[in-house]
């Protein structure tokens, strides 16, 4: 397990099917809808050429314009910063460009399958990511109140902290039936996972993960608790997600989406990059060698300024160029709170009721701090202890999560000196890159009062707050206690013969409105949500060999709560 507290109930049968992030909200086996020889579907040869607009360029939007030009479909794509979105991997000014800093999203678990179809499509390579004592990490530091265990494996560390893996071990088994659900969503049986959750959401809705915690017998001791938030499971602490709902967390733990992560070679970003220059041999209506690139004359269109309805019900879009145009449809993928914010919008796009999901929606702050050093000089060994020098490290000071990543012994290598969320984060939104460097390397010293970390940095720190980034405002969605009603208007906003005919033709897209929000599968799977309804409102269909999420919407869709 990769995990510092490992998640409940270990799978030792290596003929069970592999887990997938299938539902269990929404289980739709996006992954065989992307791999069968059909394809996505097909639109009237007498749409094809039409254009339709996609707002953002991050990796929901790039998805669906690549998918909407195979169709015959002309997307014009708008993003107003790069081509990316929060799959950001920047390098060091005057070092290697080899040397890279993920500064969204690094680590991707294998049940990110939708995602790992456009990875494998495009050719790009993925390793073991060395999150807290998983094996691609040679040791971990856990360092709290001021006390350092050094762990290779959970067995190293004191004996409360496995307390702690028992405790969150009884707490999900008791409180949310893991075992039973983890085996529906490996199965694929769609019936016993929608009879699980359905109960569950209605009972755990309003609760916090905190309240979920406290609940459980098992987690009766504070210090269980404490260590917990801290320490936490997978991926480090969790103690900043503790004001979100609990259900938030199931589906992470239910689809092992914070376990066995891997990074992408050479940066995230290379994927959205690859497929909008990439070529497809299956495509309709335009020439063999067309892409996105070729579409748009090598670049995306500029940021969006106004987005309204006119006559015939087109939805009409101006950029920052003052450029106006007008489509039949429109995919907009990026953060939610722009529409309320940057982009003077038009009541009329969307019913009220979604407007106010989007106005409800609840955002993750998150910072990270990145230096180059000359080699992981980490992994020499200390004369006396014969221990690693420097250690993956979770702590509860201000650095919280430090990362140590390296290509070989002999090369330069990068070290995420410090992530954090939520408050951790804010902590450092006032400081420059020099300065919260600074703030780092006195944290770290104090764990690691023999290592001269500075001596190693050969460049300047590269760091992000996504909370302060114009155009996202927050690393990601997490919804909180009481939410789960208008993540379901969001979701679901691709099957438009539900709405009124005034409010169709826009289409909701990306993590923001995902079930998985602050995975990249959650976006890959609005983005396929958005190209079926897209699709459908050009009167297009799905081969009936390979029905799509909205064919199957009514045998699948989100447990609907009442509203009174």
């Amino acid at each position: 397990m990769t995990s510092t507290v490992p998640n409940a109930v270990q799978h030792t049968d290596a003929t069970a099917p592999p887990i997938t992030m299938f539902g269990p909200d929404f289980p739709y086996a996006y992954d065989d809808f992307l791999a069968h020889p059909a394809g996505l579907g097909q639109i009237p040869a007498t749409e094809h050429g039409q254009e339709v607009a996609v707002i953002g360029g991050g990796l929901s939007g790039i998805i669906a314009a690549y998918e909407l030009m195979k169709m015959g479909l002309k997307p014009v794509v708008y993003e107003a910063d790069r081509i990316g979105g929060r799959l950001r991997t920047v390098g060091f000014d005057g070092c290697d460009p080899s040397l890279t800093a993920e500064m969204g999203a690094m680590r991707f678990p294998p049940s990110s399958t939708a995602l790992q179809h456009y990875i494998d499509l495009v050719g790009l390579e993925t390793r073991a990511f060395p999150n807290p004592l998983s094996p691609a990490t040679p040791s971990t530091v856990v360092d709290l109140k001021g006390e350092s265990h050094y762990a290779e494996t959970i067995d190293d560390l004191p004996q409360v902290y496995r307390d702690v893996a028992n405790a969150w071990n009884a707490c999900l088994e008791e409180g949310a039936d893991f075992s039973d659900m983890n085996r529906a969503l490996r199965e694929r049986d769609v019936p016993r996972i929608r009879e699980i959750w359905s109960q569950l959401v209605e009972r755990l809705d309003n609760q916090t993960f905190y309240g979920f915690l406290c609940e459980s017998e098992a987690f009766r001791s504070f210090r269980h608790r404490e260590i917990f938030g801290q320490v936490g499971f997978g991926t480090g602490g969790w103690d900043t997600d503790f004001p979100n709902s609990i259900l938030e967390i199931l589906r992470v733990v239910y689809t092992e989406a914070d376990d066995h992560h891997r990074g992408i070679v050479g940066g995230s970003q290379q994927l959205p990059l690859r497929l909008w220059d990439r070529e497809p041999q299956k495509i309709v209506h335009w020439p063999l060698g067309t892409s996105l690139a070729s579409l748009h004359g090598g670049e995306p269109r500029g940021a969006v300024t106004r987005l309204t309805r006119t006559a015939g019900n087109r939805i009409t879009v101006t950029d920052a160029t003052g450029d106006i145009r007008t489509f039949r449809a429109a995919v907009f993928t990026g953060q939610s709170w722009l529409l309320l914010s940057k982009i003077d919008c038009d009541d009329a796009l969307f019913p009220i009721d979604h407007w106010t999901a989007m106005e409800r929606t609840h955002y993750m702050e998150s910072s990270k701090l990145f230096v180059p050093v000359d080699r992981p000089f980490w992994l020499d060994k200390d004369e006396l202890t014969g221990r690693d020098t420097m250690s993956m490290t979770l702590t509860d000071r201000m650095t919280r999560g430090t990362y140590l990543l390296d290509d070989g012994p002999d090369k330069p290598a990068v070290i995420c000196l410090s992530y954090t969320w939520c408050d951790d984060s804010l902590k450092w939104l006032p400081l420059s890159p020099k300065e919260r460097m600074e703030v780092m390397l006195k944290s770290l010293g104090e764990i690691y009062p023999n290592v001269d970390i500075r001596s190693h940095i050969i460049g300047n720190p590269v760091t992000v707050s996504w909370e302060n980034e114009p155009w996202f405002m927050g690393a990601f969605k997490a919804n909180l206690p009481g939410h789960y009603r208008y993540q379901r208007r969001l979701f679901t906003h691709f099957m438009q013969d539900r709405l009124p005919e005034d409010k169709r033709g826009i289409f909701l897209a990306g993590d923001d409105i995902s079930w998985t929000a602050g995975w990249a599968e959650g976006a890959v799977q609005t983005a396929l949500n958005a190209v079926w309804g897209v699709m459908h409102q050009f009167g297009g269909a799905t081969d009936p060999t390979n029905p799509g999420p909205g064919d199957l919407y009514d045998e699948i869709a989100p447990v609907e709560l009442p509203e009174d």
